[in-house]
């Protein structure tokens, strides 16, 4: 039944170049990531010539200026450039997303020698970022990082370990937080960390239940030495250059959500306008129809709320708290929509043969990425009632 098919997302776009965009990121999905995602995830199979072709595509710099290599598109325009690709795939929507926000450092508070140095590689040059910010014993509580870098001459020494590193021993660049004064967040300067520095190291990638195309590991520094030109902002400056980071990130993750989701409702759709039961389509059985008709408004939803958060970013207005709202309620949407198209196939779904179980398990770890739900809680509070007592 051709009418019930799902069909590509109408997407309002603010110009034609940005049309021309959604329609070249959609012509290299259907492509390139596509058709190979289910077989690489299941080997764990991590695509660098994907990364490699969207480099070459100018699709790794989007957000950035257009003097340095980027793509010069606003954040409405890049997040949902990310939202195709993670409905395609993941890992390589995450991926976009992950190195974005590890060019953010110096794109945002590098000097304009250290940009010019640097950043025309990291945005199109085929290069591929890591961001560091979490530690084994420092999670949500990042501000009590331990890692450190200590001053030798022109030079900074870098020891500690990074955890739950997304492209960790594969990455060509690390934006690294580390302690350089006093315990607390004023304590905490960021590095750009060549990815082949001499005293790094990566672990052995975690064993995930999703996402397994996208390798997760702890990256060791034993007496990494970076020189003082590598430092992006002013001593102490970094945490807040992390959290700043982290808000534009957060979008990042809420449309990739989107993107799963959509995909995983789209694939219920497929399916229920073809199994047929009782001598007629599943499709036209009111019970399952409102699921479907749920699962679209929670995702048309999601997406408002994440354009909004964006819109407000390109004008230049605080997006803080809608960008918190929207990595909350885009996640928990991804995880709820993927359960149901989980269930919409039944036994099916429960199988490898069919999407819905993948998209299910890698709906998870968006709840838990750039900032666990709960702290998205937190920080929506905070904008409503203030700070916490102490």
């Amino acid at each position: 039944m051709p009418d019930r098919a799902p069909q590509p997302v109408d997407r309002q776009l603010p110009t034609d170049e940005a049309r021309d965009l959604i329609s070249l990121v959609r012509d290299i999905a259907q492509r390139e990531i596509a058709p190979s995602a289910a077989e690489e995830e299941d080997t764990g199979r991590f695509p660098r010539e994907v990364f490699t072709l969207l480099s070459d595509s100018g699709l790794l710099g989007l957000p950035y200026d257009a003097e340095f290599g980027g793509g010069e598109q606003p954040y409405e325009v890049y997040l949902q450039v990310l939202e195709e690709l993670a409905a395609a795939r993941l890992t390589v929507g995450l991926g976009v997303s992950v190195h974005t926000l590890a060019s953010y450092a110096l794109a945002a508070h590098g000097t304009k020698e250290q940009q010019t140095e640097h950043l025309p590689a990291m945005l199109g040059g085929g290069l591929l970022g890591a961001y560091c910010l979490s530690e084994p014993a420092s999670g949500s509580d990042a501000a009590s990082l331990r890692t450190k870098a200590v001053r030798d001459g022109d030079d900074w020494v870098i020891t500690g370990t990074k955890a739950w590193i997304t492209h960790g021993g594969i990455a060509d660049f690390y934006t690294v937080m580390a302690r350089t004064g006093e315990d607390g967040p004023r304590g905490i300067t960021a590095f750009l960390v060549p990815g082949d520095a001499e005293g790094l190291s990566a672990a052995v990638p975690e064993k995930k239940m999703g996402l397994k195309g996208s390798p997760t590991a702890q990256v060791h520094l034993d007496g990494v030495r970076v020189p003082d030109a590598r430092r992006l902002g002013d001593e102490g400056q970094g945490f807040a250059i992390a959290l700043s980071a982290l808000e534009s990130g957060r979008l990042g993750i809420a449309a990739c959500a989107i993107g799963v989701a959509q995909a995983a409702l789209d694939e219920a759709v497929s399916y229920a306008a073809e199994r047929r039961q009782f001598g007629k389509p599943i499709a036209d059985f009111q019970g399952l129809r409102f699921m479907l008709a749920d699962m679209a408004t929670q995702i048309e939803a999601g997406r408002a709320l994440y354009l909004t958060a964006a819109r407000l970013r390109d004008a230049g207005l605080p997006f803080a708290k809608q960008a918190a709202m929207a990595k909350l309620h885009c996640t928990d949407t991804a995880m709820r929509v993927t359960t149901d198209a989980v269930q919409i196939l039944g036994g099916y779904g429960y199988t490898a043969d069919f999407p819905a179980e993948r998209y299910m398990r890698e709906a998870k770890v968006l709840q838990i990425v750039e900032g666990t739900n709960q702290i998205q809680r937190m920080v929506i509070a905070r904008h409503l009632a203030g700070p916490e007592e102490r």
